[in-house]
């Protein structure tokens, strides 16, 4: 925690500040160890304090860590009590609030809104991060064994989704609240794998579909992201075809990374074999992104991307083809940065046949 701590007061000075205050929740842990309703406070020397109300004190005071944590009515009252903290210091903050903000300069005129010493300090991992992603991975992949047991003729894509939640929640994985899809997961059989984003309806699986089954949940804070991909019953030629396709790509994406690498250049590999295989209007998304405590971190793995990838970054490599009114193909695989890449996923992609 100290390390982090140290991170994010580097960062903040590259933008002339001293102090960071942290409103969103994900940054809020990531400063103190503590997800909740509180504000954040690291100052010059890293002491580290939470203004929280009464509600949320007994959680703050025993999940932080090396924190003080003050009490505060909710609302207006947490304000205040910053303020008196802050009023003299150069600050940065995450404050996505515009009238919150824009009453805060009033009283701190040394304060800016910066989610860069956040990203900066969240997009390389340290070893407790990767220790909990590695965790959440191993779960994700015995998920993708209990589809190979439990998928069926019949069975509606909501019966699976509620299946893999229940194991979800008794491994102490939960919903990540992603913005993109009312579902917890995305459970897409047949011409609902067109969608990459669907939503999982109550549409019963027939032979012959391929069923995209992409696993997005959080661990201990922390978002695992995971897709793979399954046939049921006699598989058409053209979709076995194009699985192979997607499971080459992803091969070649993931041969690309390496620490200094362009993030475009992941991206070309994978989609430059999908071109040339003349799907290329087929795939319709970019290949990867950061994970982390939020579902799409920096960096972006795309096409128009100007990043590079570093030591200990967590990524997703996730190409995919959706033919529409046909089916979709997703392969995609979290993993961690290194001169040679930890790839956090072992479950097979092979074309697994149910």
């Amino acid at each position: 925690m100290n390390n982090r701590r140290k991170n994010l007061l580097k960062y903040s000075q590259k933008i002339e500040c001293d102090t960071v205050v942290a409103f969103e929740p994900e940054n809020l842990f990531y400063m103190t160890g503590f997800w909740g309703e509180a504000i954040g406070l690291l100052e010059k020397g890293g002491k580290t304090t939470i203004i929280s109300p009464e509600l949320e004190v007994g959680r703050a005071k025993s999940e932080s860590s090396d924190c003080q944590v003050i009490t505060s009515e909710r609302g207006q009252g947490l304000i205040s009590e910053l303020v008196k903290k802050i009023k003299n210091k150069k600050v940065c903050t995450d404050c996505q609030n515009y009238q919150m903000m824009e009453s805060l300069k009033k009283s701190v005129p040394k304060i800016k809104h910066s989610t860069e010493p956040f990203y900066d300090a969240r997009i390389i991992k340290d070893s407790q991060e990767i220790a909990v992603l590695k965790k959440a991975s191993k779960i994700i992949d015995e998920m993708f064994e209990l589809c190979t047991r439990k998928i069926k003729k019949e069975q509606r894509e909501s019966e699976l989704q509620a299946i893999l939640m229940s194991y979800a929640i008794e491994h102490e994985m939960f919903d990540t609240g992603y913005k993109s899809t009312l579902n917890p997961l995305i459970i897409a059989g047949g011409p609902n794998g067109a969608l990459p984003h669907a939503q999982v309806t109550k549409r019963k699986f027939a032979n012959g579909d391929l069923i995209v089954v992409d696993l997005t949940l959080r661990y201990k804070g922390y978002v695992t992201d995971s897709t793979r991909t399954f046939g049921l019953g006699s598989v058409s030629s053209e979709a076995k075809s194009v699985y192979e396709i997607v499971k080459e790509s992803q091969k070649l994406g993931l041969k690309a990374v390496k620490p200094g690498a362009s993030c475009k250049s992941v991206d070309d590999a994978c989609r430059n074999y999908i071109k040339n295989q003349k799907y290329g209007k087929y795939f319709i998304h970019s290949t990867g992104h950061g994970i982390g405590l939020e579902v799409h971190e920096l960096p972006n793995i795309s096409p128009k991307s100007t990043a590079k990838l570093a030591k200990n970054m967590a990524i997703t490599v996730e190409p995919g083809i959706y033919i529409p009114k046909k089916f979709g193909v997703r392969i995609e695989d979290s993993l961690i940065v290194q001169d040679r890449p930890i790839l956090l996923h072992k479950f097979t992609k092979d074309l697994i046949k149910i």
